[in-house]
């Protein structure tokens, strides 16, 4: 699902700005970063996350972190 990232906006004074272009998923905006690499796991490659990202609509992707979450905490309940 995407989100609204905020933009540093520096005139004087820092204001936080709302731009249409910065509307981005989380993994748009980790691409996005310059040397994106560093900072993931060392299993973990920018080109095994593209291959994810590939097979699954952002919806998808939003509806398994879902379920995975209602587990986490049906876990978390039950003990």
């Amino acid at each position: 699902m995407p989100s609204l990232w905020k933009s540093w906006i520096k005139k004087g004074k820092i204001k936080k700005k709302y731009r249409y272009q910065d509307y981005k998923t989380p993994y748009e905006k980790l691409r996005s970063i310059p040397d994106a690499q560093k900072y993931l796991k060392e299993s973990i490659t920018l080109k095994m996350l593209d291959e994810i990202a590939r097979r699954n609509t952002d919806n998808e992707m939003a509806e398994k972190a879902q379920l995975a979450r209602d587990k986490l905490f049906d876990t978390i309940i039950a003990s």
